[in-house]
């Protein structure tokens, strides 16, 4: 084979291509994000405190944020993972989505420093910043599934289950930014609606679950 001809690569090895180079950025973010959360813990001991009293609310919160950021992380992959492809919005949706991501260390920070218990201002930055990581997570795959129909294989309903545990998470931390704010009536709604979506998400999930179910029936029906 000459080596000076030039070699057509075919569509889907472009498309697969994509693909890797977002899912190895993604990681390589999630993996510095985590990083930089035991980075951000300075602790600083007060006269009379106990080592436990001086790292309770640091570890806390990191731990809190570790399981939070991994959270984000396993649902970001299941998203990519049944995409049969990424476009251009799929991907700007996950370059703003890791941008948050980075920063989580930064409102660690904010919150750790913020010892001004009237005004709650790192814990509003906090629940802000969390609850826009999870509309971009709602975004990104509420486009990718309903919009530009990259998953075919997710079942509807599981796929609305899906959408809503993001928006779930999203509402919740709304309640709580709201309840920094001292707007209690507001908070106390956005919590009820975020119960309501947690219960839609057991009954699609249970919807989802029957037709998976029908699927392996007429599978074996026809393969008996």
């Amino acid at each position: 084979m000459d080596p000076g001809i030039p070699h057509h690569v075919k569509e889907h090895h472009v498309h697969q291509r994509h693909f890797d180079r977002l899912v190895m950025l993604s990681d390589g973010v999630f993996a510095i994000a985590l990083t930089l959360s035991a980075v951000e813990l300075h602790p600083q001991a007060l006269p009379g405190q106990s080592l436990l009293q001086v790292w309770a609310r640091p570890l806390a919160v990191y731990f809190l944020s570790f399981f939070l950021i991994g959270v984000v992380w396993l649902r970001h992959r299941r998203t990519l993972a049944h995409l049969y492809r990424v476009d251009a919005p799929v991907t700007v949706a996950t370059l703003v989505l890791l941008s948050l991501v980075a920063l989580v260390p930064v409102f660690i920070r904010v919150l750790l420093e913020d010892q001004n218990a009237s005004s709650n201002n790192g814990m509003l930055v906090y629940a802000l910043s969390l609850m826009a990581i999870y509309v971009c997570l709602a975004i990104g795959w509420g486009y990718a599934a309903f919009i530009r129909h990259l998953a075919p294989s997710v079942a509807h309903p599981r796929a609305w289950g899906w959408l809503l545990e993001d928006l779930f998470i999203a509402v919740f931390f709304a309640a709580a930014a709201l309840y920094s704010l001292h707007w209690h009536v507001l908070a106390l709604l956005a919590t009820l609606i975020g119960v309501g979506m947690r219960f839609n998400v057991s009954s699609l999930e249970k919807k989802a679950k029957a037709l998976d179910e029908q699927a392996l029936e007429q599978a074996g029906s026809h393969d008996a």
